[in-house]
């Protein structure tokens, strides 16, 4: 009874200590996470009532074509493949870690022949059928705080598996996009390469009939070339964000099926929350607060290596050797040892394993608290890019219906030369500009949805 009061008290007053005690969250100050951006604007809604970063993927990206090329990544891709592995290989490392409480048991057969070479001696057989259980008693703390460790690892490599399936969406998302922007872009550069040349054959035929310089007819013809130059460097960027897709989906380049720019339907009201509970559904926040957990751990670990060690070994022989005699049948030999190691002296490797195990939770500590706050940023600027893109692009869609109406004006004022060829070619370039401009503003809006999603911690359902 005074040994049980002796050892109860030693547990409390361990606890106190530190040992034997679960790992918390630390206060983080997250005032101010999220800077107001939308201070200015309304065109997102932004409320605590649902949590964007939780809808399903397939929810938040409708095209099935997008939705087919999506899954076919997750299902092909090797970094997915190798991020499943790893949870596998934690599971196993835990249930190595779970097992570490129980005595370890060997069983270890042998047998000898011997013989005198003199005259009437005979073979002597002997036998041992050993049996040898040793057990860790886990006073300190030193195998749970290893066990929960693994418990920690494995929470951490499935995080890391969402991460990684989050990219790959939203990656795929984003090529996606760029892709269709980029067929827009050529479709409206292929409707000026017509306008243009339209305008190099009146300038021609203005110059057949003496109304115009060949100067004119030369730099109608350069502004051609010029578009048709824009036109197949965006034939290029395409092809690369083709193959950039079909490496995402785990193939060799081939040509991506997509759907139309302006079909497109997004959702365009995002619910953000606020402080941490924003960021509590992001994958790799979570697992950078798993990899502070097991640091705090692992210095639990080595703490505990400053206590005494105490082992029970067992063994339970059934042999016919009893030294110089030989006796059948064998007979069971029974023995039992308990040893206590108290650690003086070891070349300070303990006490630098603890600081070791300090300054790598304080690391972690400082990852996962810089993390936070790149996660707020993140969204922060997703929210800010969607805002100010809608806007230009209202604007821009205004700028394109007035230079559309200067281009034709210019070409009427040209033909009754009332202006100069320059003024329809700039007419012509600053039409192209912000029809341009226009779909990169669209496209921007398209990536920010994608961004804030991302950064929201989506694609895990």
């Amino acid at each position: 009874m005074k040994k049980t009061i002796i050892i109860s008290s030693a547990v409390l007053l361990l606890s106190g200590c530190g040992l034997y005690t679960k790992y918390e969250r630390p206060d983080v100050n997250t005032t101010g996470l999220i800077r107001d951006v939308l201070a200015d604007a309304d065109t997102l809604a932004v409320n605590t009532d649902e949590n964007f970063g939780q809808l399903p993927w397939r929810e938040v990206f409708t095209d099935p074509q997008l939705q087919q090329l999506i899954q076919t990544a997750l299902d092909n891709n090797t970094d997915l493949r190798n991020a499943a592995l790893n949870v596998k290989m934690s599971e196993d490392m835990l249930r190595v870690a779970k097992l570490s409480f129980l005595p370890t048991v060997a069983f270890a057969p042998s047998g000898t022949l011997s013989r005198l070479y003199i005259d009437g001696a005979s073979t002597s057989k002997t036998y041992q059928l050993p049996i040898a259980a040793s057990w860790n008693v886990d006073l300190f703390g030193n195998i749970l705080s290893q066990k929960r460790s693994a418990q920690v690892a494995l929470l951490m490599t499935k995080d890391y598996q969402v991460a990684v399936q989050t990219n790959i969406i939203c990656g795929v998302a984003n090529l996606y996009y760029t892709l269709m922007m980029l067929d827009e872009q050529v479709g409206i550069i292929t409707d000026m390469e017509g306008l243009v040349k339209e305008t190099w054959d009146m300038m021609k035929l203005q110059k057949d009939l003496g109304h115009a310089r060949s100067t004119s007819v030369q730099s109608a013809e350069a502004n051609y070339y010029q578009v048709q130059a824009q036109k197949a460097d965006l034939k290029r960027q395409i092809r690369e964000m083709e193959n950039s897709m079909s490496l995402l989906l785990n193939e060799a380049g081939h040509q991506i099926p997509r759907g139309k720019f302006y079909e497109q339907s997004l959702p365009r009201q995002f619910a953000a929350g606020v402080g941490i509970q924003l960021l509590s559904n992001r994958a790799d926040v979570h697992a950078a607060e798993m990899q502070l957990a097991q640091c705090y751990y692992d210095v639990e670990t080595a703490r505990s290596r400053f206590y005494p060690n105490l082992n029970i070994s067992a063994n339970a022989i059934f042999t016919n050797s009893a030294g110089s005699m030989v006796m059948n049948p064998g007979k069971w030999l029974l023995s039992a040892v308990g040893q206590l190691t108290q650690p003086i002296f070891q070349h300070g490797q303990i006490v630098a394993g603890l600081k070791v195990a300090q300054a790598q939770q304080e690391q972690a500590f400082n990852t996962w608290q810089n993390l936070i706050l790149k996660a707020g940023n993140e969204v922060s600027n997703a929210l800010l890019l969607y805002s100010v893109s809608d806007e230009k692009s209202q604007l821009e869609a205004k700028q394109v219906e007035v230079l559309t109406q200067n281009v034709e004006d210019t070409r009427q004022l040209y033909r009754s030369k009332g202006t100069s060829y320059l003024e329809v070619i700039q007419a012509q370039s600053s039409l192209l500009n912000a029809r341009i401009s226009q779909v990169q503003d669209d496209f921007y809006k398209m990536q920010a949805v994608v961004n804030l999603y991302q950064a929201l911690g989506g694609g895990g359902q």
